[in-house]
């Protein structure tokens, strides 16, 4: 497995394990199942639902404490932010059972984000939160976090797949800092990801699967992605992408798949920022 170095000098596996929409019920299976396959990074959140379940998938997979590295994400919290990021914080904490969180995340940019991002700042500096980044900021929310706080985000998870390449934020991230990360590496399947014909094409030429081609393609851009899945030989795939490398040409032929927009929602959108902020996370 090769690992990406933060700002802060933390080891971060570039291919991890997400569990988004995995039900509660079916995590703590997945996730041993992925551990075996031999992934070392989790990824959940206080919204999935399944940190009790991948604490406990973790506990049980006798697997040394220091070889993981786990993520999860705080929620928009309401006034005081700062007191209740840190008691959403402590909550997470607990349902995973660890004593502390290799990367903890703000999952929206939306609410105090500087009440938010100092109690973050201050669960860092205690050693509670390991490294601490952001999800879904596009670069003048991330430029304006970053030059007025003293800690710069180490991470920035958005949607980055084949269609939506975030190229630009991308460099923008980089010379700030900060660690691009790809939720929804595969589009989620939209746009007939798996049978796309050049990333078909582009497999066969390798004898991989479509689903590899886009981690390699990924990864090779220095991109660390969390792909989900359920069955044990989807994990094993998923994980089989350091045995071959995409050419210039075919890099180069993947940008053609660019479109420029989401596939799922614009966080700019007035509409969603008003459906987001009316969800609420027990924590």
């Amino acid at each position: 497995m090769r690992n990406v170095t933060l700002n802060n000098g933390a080891e971060m596996p570039i291919l991890g394990f997400g569990v988004y929409q995995i039900p509660a019920e079916e995590t703590e299976q997945a996730v041993t199942q992925a551990l075996a396959a031999g992934y070392r990074l989790l990824d959940t959140a206080a919204a999935y639902g399944n940190e009790e379940a991948v604490g406990r998938a973790i506990k049980n997979s006798g697997i040394p404490r220091e070889e993981l590295f786990v993520t999860t994400k705080l929620w928009i919290q309401d006034a005081p932010a700062q007191e209740n990021a840190r008691r959403a914080f402590e909550t997470s904490l607990a349902r995973l059972g660890l004593d502390h969180i290799d990367l903890y995340l703000m999952h929206q940019p939306y609410g105090d984000v500087y009440g938010q991002w100092r109690a973050m700042e201050a669960l860092n500096r205690e050693g509670l939160a390991r490294t601490i980044g952001v999800a879904n900021f596009h670069p003048d929310r991330l430029v304006d976090l970053i030059v007025n706080n003293e800690i710069t985000p180490a991470v920035n998870q958005v949607e980055t797949h084949p269609f939506f390449q975030r190229t630009a934020d991308q460099e923008l991230m980089r010379e700030r800092g900060v660690q691009i990360q790809s939720w929804a590496g595969f589009a989620e399947g939209r746009n007939n990801l798996f049978h796309q014909p050049l990333l078909s094409e582009i497999g066969a030429e390798h004898g991989k699967s479509v689903a590899q081609v886009v981690l390699r393609w990924l990864v090779q851009r220095g991109v660390v992605a969390i792909p989900k899945s359920v069955r044990p030989e989807r994990m094993a795939e998923n994980i089989d992408v350091f045995d071959f490398a995409l050419t210039d040409d075919q890099m180069a032929a993947v940008a053609t798949l660019e479109t420029g927009a989401s596939l799922f929602f614009d966080h700019r959108d007035p509409a969603m920022v008003d459906w987001l902020a009316k969800l609420r996370v027990d924590a």
